[in-house]
This record gives structure tokens, sequence and C-alpha cells, in this order.
């Protein structure tokens, strides 16, 4: 018997009795209780690295123990939650903290009075926020499709699931990888930090924190935490070694801890060569909008690589980009499915990921990491 864990073998038999079954083949192999998933060291991730972002977000309401459980059955290596925070301090997955988009919550006629207008990262919003909830309250909501022109299909999930925690997205990771025998990262965003700092709700010591309780250690861990703001990284390196990503928006942004200290500065001074030196002082991983790597041209078409790959590498600094999704608005004209105007209509994105992975990307965020994993095979056969 060989002593790897093989996927092929554990989920045929371990549907019977998982935690037995894992445990059994462990022993065989002369490992205790079980390999070390959360901790595999240097070795980890796989590269070209496919993170579900959001989950299986084409497939499932984003951010829901559905969308990361189909991200994991379609061969995601990474499942991806933003955290926002509950008014009793629990992290939570929430792509914003304002959530008429994704929950019920605005057809509750008990909830009806929390509708309000905040400003978030200098940008007034009105709706209902995370942070004026308990985590009792939110579990009464469900989860509905945030954009159902592009995914029709999911709508018919909405309604069915929770809100989850940041610890329920680690158990189901933590239980799938034991019964596949197979390391599943996680890579948590922290979403608005400066704003939920200046409401007495920071989330950087909680988070990590989490991930301690949870047997979580330094850059051996299977994990990665990203920001798109830079100050909280800095932060978060003086509380772990785990991997930090600095997240890269449009060039003509900026990370709001520069629009509220004020910096004048933008995204544009942290893709240049001296940028990327500067994010591999406190980061691991530099991970920009895809058109910062390949920009599209006038006709919509995959243009000429940047040198941004080349560039962060020579920082040493790996590059995940951002977000490679299947459906036609997403794609490149030339690789869109016909009728070309139909908002949901899925087209080549195989081929376009391609494009990416030979522009030399490390790793990748997609919508579908079934699509996802089918690029990384092809690229790797070739």
């Amino acid at each position: 018997m060989e002593c790897n864990v093989q996927q092929r073998f554990l989920p045929s038999f371990s549907r019977l009795i998982p935690l037995l079954a894992t445990a059994a083949v462990l022993a065989a192999c002369g490992g205790s209780d079980s390999p070390d998933l959360q901790n595999p060291g240097a070795a980890w991730p796989p590269m070209p690295t496919v993170t579900g972002h959001r989950g299986a977000s084409a497939l499932r309401p984003e951010h829901t123990l559905a969308a990361y459980q189909k991200a994991i059955e379609d061969g995601a290596d990474v499942v991806e939650p933003d955290l926002v925070s509950t008014k009793d301090g629990v992290l939570v997955a929430r792509h914003e903290n304002e959530i008429s988009g994704t929950t019920n919550v605005a057809t509750l006629s008990q909830f009806a009075a929390r509708k309000t207008t905040k400003t978030i990262d200098g940008v007034a919003v009105t709706g209902w926020f995370t942070e004026d909830f308990t985590l009792a309250e939110l579990k009464t909501l469900r989860a509905r499709e945030r954009i159902p022109a592009n995914r029709p299909a999911n709508v018919s999930y909405n309604d069915q699931f929770e809100i989850p925690t940041l610890q329920e997205v680690i158990d189901l990771v933590r239980r799938e990888g034991e019964v596949r025998g197979k390391v599943i990262g996680i890579y948590p965003e922290t979403k608005h930090p400066t704003y939920f700092k200046s409401i007495g709700l920071p989330m950087e010591r909680r988070l990590v924190d989490t991930l301690l309780a949870n047997g979580y250690r330094g850059k051996q861990a299977a994990v990665f935490i990203q920001s798109f703001e830079t100050a909280n990284l800095k932060e978060l390196r003086t509380m772990t070694d785990m991997r930090l990503v600095q997240l890269i928006d449009s060039p003509a942004n900026a990370p709001y801890d520069f629009v509220a200290a004020k910096t004048g500065r933008t995204y544009a001074d942290l893709i240049t060569p001296a940028g990327l030196k500067e994010i591999a002082a406190y980061a691991d991983v530099v991970s920009p909008y895809k058109e910062i790597i390949i920009p599209r041209t006038a006709a919509n078409e995959l243009g000429t690589p940047t040198s941004f790959v080349a560039d962060a590498h020579a920082a040493g600094l790996k590059v995940h980009t951002w977000t490679l999704r299947p459906e036609n608005p997403f794609l490149p004209l030339s690789l869109r499915a016909a009728p070309v105007t139909s908002p949901s209509q899925r087209g080549n994105a195989v081929a376009e990921i391609l494009a990416y992975l030979n522009a030399g990307i490390d790793g990748f965020f997609t919508d579908d990491p079934a699509v996802g994993r089918a690029a990384v095979n092809a690229f790797v056969k070739k």
C-alpha cells in the first residue's frame, strides 16, 4: 500500500465512516491522527493555484457554505471568504458589510428600521449593514444571488443558505480536507479595515487569533490573508508570519488608508518596480486586477502583457490575479459565446485563463473552479 492519501481513494471509502476511514489510512502510513492539512509547508500551494472566488460563485450564491463546498468539489486549491464584522464582533463571510443585495434582509419587516445610510470608504451607501446585527440576528437571514442577470440559475438557491461565520468556513475546509486527504487552503480578505477600526470593530487581531486557535501556524499554514489596504497588512505582519497578499485595484484608484491619510498616492504607485519592492517588505503575494497584467485593447480583446509579472517576481512576490469569470460580459469579445450580448451566456473562459497562465502568473481567482481546473490541466499538459 502506498503511503499517500490519494483523493481517488478516500471519497469512496470515507462516505461510510469518514473520520475512521481517514484515520485508518493514515495509521497504515505511519501517521498519527491526521496529516497536517493546515500547515503543509513551503511546498504548498500547488502552482498555478486555483482559488474559488467567494466559493464557486458562478454556480451557487456567493459566500455560502454551499458555494465553498462546490468550489472544493470542482477542484479549487483554496476558497476565499471575504470578512466583515457583526455588531458583537464575529467575523462573517460577505462581500460587503451592506447586505441588501446578497440577503433577504429587505423583505423582513422586523428589520425595516435598520435601513440607514452610512459613509463607507468615503462613499455614501444606503441599506442594511452587518455591524448593526448580532450574529444571532444575521443567522435569521438567508443568502441571495448578487448578480441574477448574469447567473439566473443561482436564483433557484435564493433563501436556502445562511450567512456563514469564518469558523464555519474553517470547519468545512478542515472536514473536506480530512475526507479527501487533500490540503484545502483559505484566503480570507479583510473588508474595509479602516472603516471597521473606526467604529470599534477592528478585524486584524480577531482574524489572527481565530486562525491560531484552529491550528494554523506561520508561513507553513495553508492560508493567505488579503487586503486592498496597506496599513492593516503591515499591522497583520506584526501579528503573524502567515502569507499576506496585497490586492491591487485599478491604478487610478487608491487604498482607502492612503485616502484617509491624505497621502496622494494611488495603486499606480504600487505597481511600479519600486512600489512592488515596497509591498515585498510586508507581503508575500501581490494580487492585481487582471487588466494590469494583460490590458484590453480598444476592441475589447486581450492585449500585450505588461512587465508586471516579471517586475513582481523580481521583487520576490508571487502573483495571483482576479477575477476570471465565465460569463460573456466579463470576457474579451472574441471569447464570448453567441449571442454575445447575453449577460448570462458562458463563453470560452478557459482560453482567457490560459492567456494569464502563459503570462506567468502563479495563481488566480475564479468564480468557476471547474473551469479554472480545466485551464490548469491544459496548461500543465502542453
